[in-house]
This record gives structure tokens, C-alpha cells and sequence, in this order.
């Protein structure tokens, strides 16, 4: 059989994300991420290397993707914020995970583009 990597990624990323806005990076399990998206769990280490790297790529995704849905406009500053807001409404996970983020990352890691 032969392996789909970009939908196995896809669905990896998925899991994650949803598996980090729950329990953030420490409580976050590679066990439930790998069974939630119905993969071996050996794929997680040799796409994304390690647990860390792996929230790394779902909240640099997430925030690329923020970035492209949420169009910022310097001549009206009050209606991206209005926006940006709508857009954590309807993605609650974003909060979660931007959140999870702050408290576990207090110093950032640079985003990978």
C-alpha cells in the first residue's frame, strides 16, 4: 500500500491541533494525536521529529493561516480588530491553542515560515 504523506501530515496537523488546544504542549500525547488520526505513531517522530516541533508546526500554521483569512487594514485598525475577534469566535481552538502557547512557551519561539 502505498502512503499518502501530504494527507497523512494534513490529518497528523488536524489531530494535533485539537489534541494541543485540549492540553497544551506538556498534556498533549503522541499516542492519542497518532490514534486520532488513525496513523502509526512512529510517523509523528519521522515527519515532525519530536512532540515540541510538532506544536511548533500547528501553531506557526495556525498563525499563517490567521494571517491570511483576518485581512489587516493600518487605515482601519478597529475593524481588523473586529474581525480578528470573529475569526477566534468561530475557531475556538486558535484561543486555546494561542493561549497554551503563552503559558508554556513565556519566551516564543520563532515561527517558521
Amino acid at each position: 500500500m502505498i502512503r499518502d504523506s501530504v494527507r497523512t501530515k494534513k490529518l497528523l496537523l488536524k489531530a494535533a491541533a485539537e489534541e494541543f488546544a485540549a492540553f497544551g504542549i506538556a498534556g498533549a500525547r503522541i499516542d492519542r494525536i497518532a490514534a486520532s488520526a488513525g496513523v502509526n505513531k512512529s510517523l509523528i517522530y519521522s515527519y515532525f521529529e519530536s512532540k515540541d516541533k510538532l506544536f511548533d508546526t500547528v501553531f506557526s500554521e495556525m498563525t499563517r493561516d490567521s494571517l491570511a483569512t483576518v485581512s489587516f487594514d493600518v487605515a482601519d485598525l478597529p475593524g481588523y480588530a473586529g474581525r480578528l475577534f470573529d475569526s477566534f469566535e468561530e475557531s475556538p481552538d486558535t484561543v486555546r491553542l494561542t493561549t497554551w502557547y503563552q503559558l508554556e512557551r513565556p519566551h516564543g519561539v520563532p515561527l517558521h515560515a
